[in-house]
């Protein structure tokens, strides 16, 4: 089946392009997502690559009631749509609840469902019926070929504009594992497939009241699904991981960046014939 390329602002996803989804797991703060994107952005266009932004306002499921979630919906759209202003870039963020969707989409150029909630009906109706792009997780419990399901109820409400990510599957306790044929399979229901390179190495409730994460291998993951033919990449990237209120174990370091970036385009440019 052909791949139903679309435009989110200056950014494309399909036809034939590589398209990265990149920032911090959560909004820190104003000052701290204005660096990230300039810095994010400067990188992508040296390496001469599209990208969107992405952060979210609020970890809705994190390990423990002490974790840090971020600074809330409005606090976290307000630092969104200065991004958006300052750095002109497209921005990506995540909603858990229906009325959410509404508020987000003034704000966010594609909606995000988390993994978690991959099968909400109701959560992914109202996010097609936004008007927005909607970019679907596979949940850690699903078969790839069951992820069709979800393009069958966004398109059932008329929403055309349809990303779904791998993020690795559940592997016994506290570990997820890739399984690459999802890539080509679920790309065979005409959309364009992300894969989420740096939640795909959590180690799920792994420090007991936190995630781990294992984030020496993101460049061989990242490597791995350009090879086989994604349409995009998602990592979460932050300018000191150790230091992150969230998923500091798998994201990866912004001044590894640039060097992968230019890496995963020349991968991405041999597949395709264009070396």
């Amino acid at each position: 089946m052909q791949i139903k390329s679309f435009d989110v602002e200056n950014v494309t996803f399909g036809d034939g392009h590589l398209t990265f989804i990149l920032g911090p797991c959560v909004v820190e703060n104003q000052q701290h997502a204005v660096f990230m994107a300039q810095e994010i952005n400067d990188i992508c266009k040296t390496v001469g690559v599209d990208f969107v932004y992405k952060s979210s306002f609020d970890k809705a499921n994190r390990s423990s009631i002490e974790s840090f979630r971020g600074g809330g919906m409005e606090k976290g759209l307000e630092v969104l749509a200065q991004v958006k202003s300052e750095i002109k870039v497209a921005v990506i963020t995540d909603v858990h609840e229906t009325w959410q969707v509404e508020r987000v989409a003034e704000v966010a150029d594609i909606i995000q469902i988390p993994a978690f909630l991959c099968r909400q009906t109701d959560l992914l109706v109202e996010a097609a019926r936004s008007g927005k792009a909607v970019n679907v997780k596979k949940g850690q419990f699903l078969a790839p070929w069951d992820a069709k399901n979800i393009v069958e109820k966004l398109q059932n409400v008329g929403c055309e504009r349809i990303l779904l990510t791998e993020r690795g599957a559940s592997f016994g306790y506290n570990n997820l594992i890739v399984d690459l044929r999802s890539f080509p399979i679920m790309r065979s229901f005409g959309v364009p497939v992300v894969f989420d390179v740096t939640h795909s190495l959590q180690l799920p409730g792994g420090l007991g009241k936190a995630t781990g994460g294992q984030a020496e291998y993101i460049e061989a993951f990242a490597r791995a699904g350009v090879a086989c033919g994604i349409d995009a990449v998602f990592m979460e990237v932050h300018d000191n991981p150790q230091n992150a209120p969230s998923d500091g174990p798998n994201q990866l370091p912004l001044a590894k960046l640039e060097k992968l970036l230019f890496k995963l385009k020349a991968i991405h440019e041999l597949i395709n014939g264009k070396s």
